[in-house]
């Protein structure tokens, strides 16, 4: 076999694997495996918030807000929390800024050790938060707290462990 039939034999290849590899993703709509099939108890919904921890709660909301051109809250202290956050609107979902309230907030914790801040967690909407920590619970998925809280939207809200979701610190929230 010549070399330039071996070459295009290769380039064959890669092309054909090249396509798979750049196929446009498609979801699929998925059905979760649900103690009772018939009626849900919950049902996951949108994507609410990707939370930012910022060493500089200000110059962040500035960047957003004069650099960017988004839509950006006022500055609101949650204590209970032990944060800062100030909300960017992006149309179709947020972005919280979350800086430390005091010296025993968990976000001081992450920009103890990431020192220019970065995405702390995302937050999912539920339409029962209660359902979705009791299923949860039985499928070993941990909330970080066994009720939920009252969060920056006024909705209960409760975080998943990290160590259950892939690494990701999620926060569910009712809609």
């Amino acid at each position: 076999m010549s070399i330039t039939s071996q070459l295009g034999r290769a380039f064959q290849r890669t092309a054909a694997q090249r396509h798979i590899a750049t196929r446009p993703f498609h979801t699929t709509p998925t059905t979760r495996s649900l103690p009772d099939k018939n009626s849900p108890l919950w049902k996951l919904g949108r994507l609410n918030h990707v939370a930012i921890a910022v060493p500089e709660i200000d110059q962040s909301a500035a960047f957003y807000r004069d650099i960017m051109g988004a839509d950006v809250s006022e500055k609101v202290a949650l204590p209970e929390h032990g944060v800062y956050t100030v909300f960017v609107n992006l149309g179709n979902t947020k972005l919280e800024l979350l800086h430390p309230y005091g010296d025993s907030s968990p976000i001081a914790n992450f920009l103890g050790k990431n020192k220019q801040g970065g995405i702390h967690h995302i937050c999912i909407e539920v339409d029962n938060i209660k359902a979705a920590i009791k299923e949860l619970s039985a499928r070993k998925i941990r909330p970080l707290s066994p009720e939920p809280k009252i969060g920056a939207h006024n909705k209960p809200v409760v975080f998943l462990h990290p160590k259950d979701c892939g690494g990701v610190l999620v926060e569910l929230e009712e809609s």
